[in-house]
């Protein structure tokens, strides 16, 4: 991003922290990647992420897809 995009309003990809009901932004942008499918997701369109694996997702069947393949591949006790 060059200071141009900043000037018109034009934003890349943002920085997520993802908490427990809620998301802060550490670094402006309009979107951010599903982690599975690498689709662009508006900020605004977000609802489904990984506190855990701070991680963003597309849709709830991506986000249950996932939590299901990390529960698998954790060692049981």
């Amino acid at each position: 991003m060059n200071r141009f995009d900043r000037l018109f309003g034009i934003r890349g990809e943002a920085q997520v922290r993802y908490l427990d009901g809620e998301f802060q932004v550490v670094s402006p942008g309009e979107f951010v990647r599903c982690a599975v499918t690498g689709q662009k997701i508006d900020l605004a369109d977000l609802r489904y992420w990984s506190v855990e694996l701070q991680e963003a997702y597309a849709s709830a069947d991506i986000s249950l897809a996932r939590h299901l393949e990390t529960v698998r591949a954790e060692p049981q006790a």
